[in-house]
């Protein structure tokens, strides 16, 4: 397991502020299981959905932007879950753009490439490897985007989720699987150490200019949707 506990150039978990948190919440007094939990749920709600300058970011820097979207929150949870002794590596893909529809919207989601990065965090609990994808949206965001699916639809598809059953997503964690975005998965790179393995070999599609188009106008638009969907203003200074 050793392989899984290194520190990297992203999983920063020596990294002042991330140790900070780990004190602060002090997980390393709880259980294994209670320690999974408790990193989970920090990551999913406490770092609320939103959409960063990219998905190679360092662990610390996520955490000081303070939002993420399904790669940056996979690298916190990666982070976290190492610095509190929980091995865990992580699951690389592709998915569809249509579940991005709603975040994205107009001329910006027609510019889009088909097929977005994507990855989930797989932890290693008492012999057995869960995969923790559900950690992408938090509570209040996903409340409010299933209060769009006005025919309560199970099958529904936008604003970042599309799994199995959205009526009945299963985010939380209890010795199983969660998932929020699964049924978007279209190819599959398998699984890698660490995120900056995983980014070698499979760098983002975005370049150039439509890279640039993406950093400065398109990710604050779609951060203005998500702030919007939330409905709740306090939260947009995260958001930049």
């Amino acid at each position: 397991m050793k392989k899984y506990l290194e520190e990297t150039a992203l999983l920063d978990y020596s990294h002042p502020d991330i140790q900070i948190v780990v004190n602060q919440k002090k997980w390393m007094q709880l259980a294994p299981a209670d320690r999974l939990k408790a990193v989970y749920s920090f990551v999913r709600n406490d770092i609320p959905f939103g959409y960063n300058e990219k998905d190679d970011l360092k662990a610390s820097q996520i955490l000081a932007d303070g939002y993420g979207q399904c790669n940056t929150k996979a690298t916190l949870l990666m982070a976290l879950l190492r610095a509190v002794n929980l091995p865990n590596r992580i699951h690389g893909f592709t998915i569809d753009k249509r579940l991005q529809k709603g975040a994205i919207t107009g001329i910006w989601y027609t510019m889009a490439p088909k097929n977005i990065l994507h990855s989930w965090v797989e932890v290693k609990l008492k012999g057995t490897w869960y995969f923790l994808e559900g950690v992408i949206l938090d509570q209040m965001y996903l409340d409010q985007i299933q209060k769009q699916n006005t025919e309560n639809n199970p099958n529904f598809c936008g604003f970042g989720a599309f799994t199995k059953d959205f009526t009945q997503p299963v985010v939380e964690w209890d010795f199983n699987h969660t998932f929020i975005q699964e049924k978007g998965i279209n190819q599959d790179f398998g699984l890698f150490n660490s995120p900056d393995e995983f980014y070698q070999k499979q760098p983002q599609n975005l370049k150039g200019i439509r890279k640039i188009v993406f950093e400065n106008i398109v990710r604050k638009k779609m951060n203005a949707n998500v702030v919007r969907l939330r409905g709740v203003t306090k939260t947009s200074s995260r958001f930049r």
